[in-house]
């Protein structure tokens, strides 16, 4: 009883610091409905899509809903031939990266919501926990077999045709007809025009690296720079008018899931109450909780604004895949110094990168 006296103080002073708060809107991307990935683990899915529905408001100024559970079909079928060819030596879930979207797309193009809901049988709520499992089941006894036909994948597009539905090949859109790769073209994206920005000092600044992270199955590269110049980058990218695709934590008690505020704990807040922060120390920090695996892999989501609070505290405005979740309607808001301590990656258009950090290559020339 003692203790939980002694804890109450520290947790309503944590439960203030994350409510009742007032915010005024500096910047803000175009960007289409919230929407919801419900029982599934595709947050990679749908925060990409809602990503690149805001290239096409940026490019075409046209509204289109694109099929999140299109980009998840694929990237199963990837996954399935990779751990087989590896031998089950790597990872197979439902997780994914916003490149793992960008590389269905370069391979079997993007299809509207309408064409391809991905629930064939009419389910009002996705749920994904049956299928997952059996996936997973299906290639592992694939590996394990010892029989290695060259019919076991034909297999498990079948289980994925029961449940997610067949694949389109030809639809109609706006009174034309597309295969899902001209729909891409159409819509002007172009899977070589983005890059994905990280920032760990266990590798080299301004190179490319493998982030070691359990979802990076397809071993996708990241550009490496420094800290203040990602949190650099990602304003310059939103003053811009280019929205930010966001991979990070959000295991932390400061993530309020009902609030939607984000907000570091408070002994960790403390570091970055400056106007000039201590980016070394901070840099240090981040990545001995990286290391740590304190600071991990968790949720993408769709960086799409900023904004600040009646103190002048800057936050990103960062749209969800949970519905109508916390107290603005599937939107957060997520402190700068939350930004910068459990940031992952961002992924970006490359006409939106600073001369300062643009690589010397651009590796997605020679991937796609």
């Amino acid at each position: 009883m003692k203790k939980i006296i002694l804890l109450l103080p520290v947790f309503l002073m944590i439960v203030n610091a994350y409510s009742q708060k007032k915010f005024t809107n500096i910047i803000n991307i175009d960007n289409t409905s919230v929407k919801n990935q419900q029982r599934t683990g595709t947050c990679w899915s749908f925060a990409t899509a809602s990503f690149l529905e805001s290239e096409v408001l940026r490019l075409k100024n046209k509204r289109v809903d694109l099929s999140e559970m299109f980009g998840v079909r694929n990237i199963y079928e990837d996954k399935a031939r990779n751990y087989f060819l590896r031998q089950g030596k790597t990872n197979f879930s439902e997780g994914g990266l916003s490149h793992d979207f960008i590389r269905a797309m370069a391979y079997n193009g993007v299809v509207p919501q309408s064409v391809y809901p991905g629930n064939p049988k009419g389910e009002l709520v996705f749920n994904h926990s049956e299928l997952a499992k059996i996936l997973t089941a299906y290639v592992e006894a694939a590996v394990k077999s010892g029989l290695h036909t060259d019919y076991w994948f034909d297999g498990f597009k079948a289980v994925l045709n029961v449940y997610m539905g067949k694949k389109p090949l030809k639809f109609e859109f706006d009174g034309k007809s597309f295969t899902p790769k001209s729909f891409a073209k159409y819509l002007e994206l172009d899977p070589k025009n983005y890059i994905e920005l990280t920032s760990f000092n266990h590798h080299p600044y301004y190179k490319y690296f493998v982030l070691e992270i359990p979802d990076n199955y397809s071993s996708g590269m990241y550009y490496n720079i420094d800290l203040k110049e990602l949190k650099e980058q990602t304003d310059y990218a939103l003053k811009n008018g280019y929205s930010v695709s966001w991979d990070g934590d959000v295991s932390e008690p400061g993530f309020g899931r009902k609030t939607g505020v984000i907000e570091l704990v408070p002994y960790l807040n403390m570091i970055f109450d400056s106007e000039n922060p201590d980016y070394e120390t901070i840099t240090k920090l981040r990545q001995s909780q990286f290391e740590k695996l304190k600071t991990t892999d968790d949720h993408l989501m769709h960086i799409v604004g900023k904004a600040k609070d009646e103190y002048g505290k800057l936050y990103y405005i960062v749209k969800n895949s949970w519905g109508n979740a916390g107290e603005y309607d599937g939107y957060y808001y997520m402190s700068e110094p939350y930004f910068l301590m459990k940031t992952i990656s961002i992924m970006i258009h490359k006409d939106a990168l600073m001369e300062n950090v643009k690589p010397v290559f651009y590796l997605p020339d020679a991937i796609y």
